[in-house]
């Protein structure tokens, strides 16, 4: 078994003001900061620069961190809220920055809704996006309905049973993770 941690990036898909999904991103950053097999780093769609006069070339310099990580990355953690059944605008336009970049790279998707189906619209509609970009979502996906509840005042799970998903679905994603830069590697 290779010992080198695999590098995953974790992507927060919104930009809006009082977003119940910063804490959520932060949450799985530090389970991943735990893992002695995984590399990560925080990405926030608050920090890219879009712009409907450049695109191609132009965006991808001017993004140049989220570039250069993609590039390397081996697979990817999306957190993204659910917003009128679907995903942010911001998230689309952070994925649609790269194309070749993604392909056959492991995702997880962190759903974050406000109500109590936790972002399962967002995700039935994110999916053909990411397969489209050559992404290989994996399993399981992470729910967090009611978001505002989702953490007590310490910032500790209000859901006793939240950590053994969570371990799960960081355990599914490095999986397939490693088994993809495998497949990349022999061809």
């Amino acid at each position: 078994m290779n010992d080198t941690p695999l590098f995953i990036p974790l992507l927060l898909g919104t930009n809006r003001e009082g977003r119940q999904s910063e804490a959520v991103a932060q949450f799985l950053l530090e389970k991943l900061g735990y893992r002695t097999d995984v590399a990560t780093e925080l990405f926030d769609v608050r920090a890219f620069t879009f712009s409907a006069n450049d695109y191609g070339g132009a965006l991808k310099e001017k993004n140049a961190p989220w570039r250069d990580a993609v590039r390397r990355a081996d697979g990817l953690l999306i957190v993204s809220p659910e917003y009128n059944h679907g995903y942010p605008g911001t998230l689309k336009a952070a994925l649609d920055l790269l194309f070749d970049e993604y392909k056959h790279k492991a995702v997880g998707i962190a759903a974050v809704s406000g109500g109590p189906w936790g972002g399962a619209r967002m995700v039935e509609n994110l999916l053909p996006v990411l397969r489209e970009l050559g992404l290989v979502a994996i399993h399981q996906t992470l729910y967090f309905p009611n978001a505002g509840t989702t953490f007590g005042p310490r910032g500790t799970p209000a859901d006793a049973g939240l950590e053994k998903r969570v371990g799960a679905f960081l355990d599914e994603l490095v999986w397939m993770a490693r088994v993809l830069k495998a497949g990349r590697a022999s061809l």
